[in-house]
């Protein structure tokens, strides 16, 4: 299962240790939202430091000119909150993995169809969760749909037997208080938990 740890606003000087301790965790795709303070220079630094170990990639990217500036960063990899097919077809047509977010079965439809690595659906707790996708199951068997917003530990046995194919874990993963607090060993432990039960069928 692919799993995907999403960093929002953490500062410079933390993100390197923060990583560092997903990756320990069984977290190989990190994501820096682009919404975060000088979010192309902190890819920069992560894609350097983790060359070889993880992929990083950029997260809440909503148009091209943002997916641009992130792969000339060294994005490996991209995720939206949003269906934007011209986004889409840029990261298909230059074998970028590209993450949009839908929620609804025809956006999802839409982004499969447009060529999307996995369909983030996003957020899967306010329709539902795992409930949710057991359902979508049922029409798109075949798609591929990674979990975003309200996986935790506790209930990912559920979205494994629903048939998740990925997770995204910010907040869960990357807490502002273990941040501030550098308790980096507190990510490590959180990610294995979610590690722990992606072998659940």
């Amino acid at each position: 299962m692919l799993k995907i740890g999403i960093a929002r606003g953490i500062p410079k000087q933390h993100l390197i240790p923060a990583f560092q301790a997903a990756l320990e965790g069984g977290f190989s795709f990190l994501e820096i939202t682009m919404n975060t303070e000088g979010a192309a220079e902190l890819i920069y630094a992560a894609a350097r430091e983790f060359s070889g170990k993880a992929q990083i990639g950029a997260g809440t990217v909503t148009d091209l000119d943002e997916a641009k500036e992130a792969l000339g960063a060294g994005a490996q990899f991209i995720v939206s909150p949003l269906v934007n097919t011209e986004l889409i077809d840029y990261c298909k047509s230059r074998e970028i993995p590209v993450f949009p977010g839908a929620l609804t079965p025809t956006e999802i439809y839409e982004a499969w169809k447009a060529g999307a690595t996995m369909v983030k659906v996003f957020p899967v707790k306010c329709m539902g969760g795992a409930e949710y996708i057991k359902e979508l199951r049922g029409p798109f068997d075949k798609m591929k749909l990674l979990a975003c917003g309200g996986v935790t530990p506790q209930n990912l046995p559920d979205y494994v037997k629903a048939g998740i194919d990925g997770i995204g874990i910010g907040g869960q993963l990357f807490r502002k208080d273990w941040i501030e607090s550098q308790k980096y060993e507190n990510i490590r432990e959180t990610a294995l938990l979610f590690d722990s039960h992606t072998d659940i069928r």
